[in-house]
């Protein structure tokens, strides 16, 4: 009987210092030197990439945003069929994108609706959008619903309505969509982008100092 209880209490400390030695080991230390090292290589990436502008934290470089005027580039869509919306009106605390078919009525009908929009929107004196001229990424949304980024192309689209409205002309407009569009990463991963964030901050700033 005493062997017994002495084992089973041995056993219990024994289970018991394994228990503190790794609570230490991977809920204190580890997580500090990993928190430590990402600090110290890439500090920007391990705070959240968080974008400031005139010292002021406006967002992240990895979550889009809605909201913006017809004066500033737009972001990709962020809602259209209602309670099963094309993705999540940006709210973080749902991701994700509709399961629906491509040919599924409700999702075309989204799609048409969109282009119809973004021709009327683009098209000013001078220069009118093309149905065909609509690249993909304006008229649908992301997998993540989040999506920070457009394509050059429907950057490039929305250049003459945005240099009309902020009193700019279109080669300044375009060259500042040039200065913002980032390369497959490597060379050959991905497509080329522009991050609508970045890219409204320093259309901000240009049209200011105009």
């Amino acid at each position: 009987m005493n062997n017994s209880v002495t084992n089973t209490a041995r056993l219990l400390w024994a289970g018991l210092r394994a228990l503190l030695v790794l609570t230490v080991v991977t809920g204190v230390l580890y997580p500090l030197a990993v928190t430590g090292v990402a600090q110290a290589l890439f500090p920007g990436r391990a705070n959240g990439s968080e974008i400031t502008s005139h010292g002021k934290v406006v967002g992240s470089s990895l979550i889009g945003q809605q909201g913006y005027t017809l004066k500033y580039f737009q972001p990709r869509p962020a809602a259209g069929l209602g309670a099963n919306s094309v993705n999540t009106r940006y709210k973080l605390i749902l991701s994700g994108a509709t399961n629906l078919a491509a040919d599924n009525p409700k999702l075309v009908k989204a799609v048409e609706d969109a282009r119809a929009k973004v021709v009327k929107d683009n098209s000013v004196p001078g220069y009118t959008v093309r149905p065909a001229q609509v690249p993909a990424d304006a008229v649908t949304s992301s997998g993540s619903g989040l999506d920070p980024a457009i394509s050059p192309a429907y950057a490039e689209l929305q250049v003459h309505r945005v240099a009309e409205r902020n009193g700019l002309s279109v080669a300044r407009v375009e060259r500042l969509v040039k200065q913002h569009t980032q390369g497959r990463a490597l060379g050959f991963v991905g497509e080329p982008q522009v991050n609508v964030l970045e890219l409204n901050i320093a259309l901000r700033d240009l049209a200011a100092a105009r």
